[in-house]
């Protein structure tokens, strides 16, 4: 979240980005302050009490040495009243405190100056793309047909086994998803990546920390009797493995990169767009996260942007990528590019990359802060992360794409994870 100070120097300013984002932020920027403002001024009166009351214990004190009792007794009774006074204010003080840190929590961060403005995804601005889209043969078909015709995956089987959204690898499906998680994981270790195994469920605190709660709740599967939350990516255990930490600016840049299922709820989701791969309550993601410097975190995006686009150039899909516009970038985000992949044989774009710096919005609710050398300050450090890769649609696109009146040709840097070069 914004911190409190950045809104009381940059009032203006955030109330003018914000509207980037199509968030109106004036009124609640202003009960913010209104509140700070009561807050302080509950806090010197409390403040105040406490000093009055620690001064008259000391002549409580000396009184009772010097025999003056009733005196001391009078005192003692001012002391009590005052303590009252002091307990009820500092009562009204920690109401205050939760009110003001739940406005904060509702403000959305602030997008970095070269977002543009839009509404939605149908104006978000492609920067830049690459490779060739392929000519199919007649009676090419999309990925639910080719799972089928090939039993590499089976929705029919997933539904009876929990419901719509959760498909069955089979064979070599099976091995071609698992083999794309290898080759992913891989690039990235290469890449200088430490790779972690996270858990799969988290606490209410960690999913405050990188802004799934309270914005996304609906949106995740909550294990109520635990009071747990399934993971919606792999970015949400890892950013939170730095929750009340704090690092040295040598530490930095703090490269991870983890596999693991997500699981969301896309709740609304409906129709012909979510179709076979397309959209998912289970699925497999290979997520990288840094930690860096907030003076270099924009030329590591740059960089998290060129590891992404070196593997879908790799696995020689067609790709756009896209700067995303106010009206598209996440609440918790500052800049996103996203990438997409074109499935022929659906003729459309499949979004199947989002990397995002955070800048210091994450690392404020995560109390994740650094120190540079021989200064005892802290600061909040940046956190950014990327899909790199998330598999459904890139396996979509890889069954559609390299599809022949043969079979589906595997791209050829997968084949030493699959051990096969063709599913037919």
């Amino acid at each position: 979240m914004l911190t409190l100070k950045f809104i009381q120097e940059n009032k203006d300013l955030v109330i003018e980005r914000l509207k980037i984002k199509n968030f109106q932020a004036e009124g609640i920027v202003s009960q913010i302050l209104d509140l700070d403002q009561k807050r302080r001024s509950t806090q010197q009166s409390v403040d105040n009490i406490q000093s009055e009351l620690n001064k008259m214990a000391k002549e409580i004190g000396m009184l009772f040495k010097s025999g003056k009792t009733n005196e001391a007794n009078e005192l003692k009774e001012k002391n009590t009243e005052l303590k009252d006074s002091v307990k009820l204010q500092g009562e009204e003080l920690a109401s205050i405190e939760n009110n003001l840190n739940a406005l904060l929590v509702q403000i959305p961060n602030v997008p970095h100056e070269s977002v543009p403005p839009g509404k939605g995804e149908n104006e978000n601005k492609e920067i830049r793309s690459g490779g060739e889209i392929p000519v199919l043969y007649d009676g090419a078909v999309p990925h639910w047909d080719l799972a089928k015709k090939y039993d590499i995956i089976d929705f029919e089987l997933g539904n009876k086994l929990t419901g719509s959204g959760f498909p069955v690898y089979k064979g070599k499906g099976a091995k071609l998803q698992r083999a794309l998680i290898s080759y992913f994981l891989d690039t990235a270790t290469n890449a200088g990546y430490n790779e972690v195994m996270p858990p799969l469920m988290v606490n209410e605190e960690s999913g405050f920390g990188t802004g799934q709660l309270p914005d996304k709740e609906g949106q995740m599967y909550h294990v109520t009797a635990d009071n747990l939350y399934l993971i919606p990516t792999a970015e949400v255990p890892v950013t939170n493995i730095f929750r009340d930490v704090i690092l040295s600016a040598k530490d930095f840049p703090i490269k991870m990169t983890a596999y693991t299922p997500c699981f969301r709820r896309e709740a609304g989701s409906y129709g012909k767009d979510v179709r076979g791969l397309n959209r998912l309550h289970q699925f497999d993601k290979v997520e990288i996260v840094q930690v860096q410097h907030p003076e270099k975190s924009y030329d590591t995006l740059n960089e998290m942007v060129g590891h992404v686009e070196e593997l879908v150039k790799s696995l020689n899909l067609p790709y756009r990528v896209l700067h995303l516009c106010g009206g598209d970038t996440s609440f918790t985000s500052a800049l996103t590019f996203d990438f997409e992949v074109f499935s022929v044989a659906q003729e459309k774009w499949l979004e199947v990359s989002s990397v995002s710096n955070f800048e210091s919005y994450q690392a404020n609710r995560l109390k994740l802060r650094y120190k540079e050398e021989n200064d005892k300050k802290t600061q909040l450090a940046h956190t950014l992360n990327g899909s790199a890769l998330a598999l459904p649609r890139i396996l979509a696109a890889i069954l559609e794409n390299n599809q022949t009146e043969k079979g589906i040709v595997i791209p050829e840097v997968l084949r030493p994870y699959t051990g096969f070069d063709i599913i037919d």
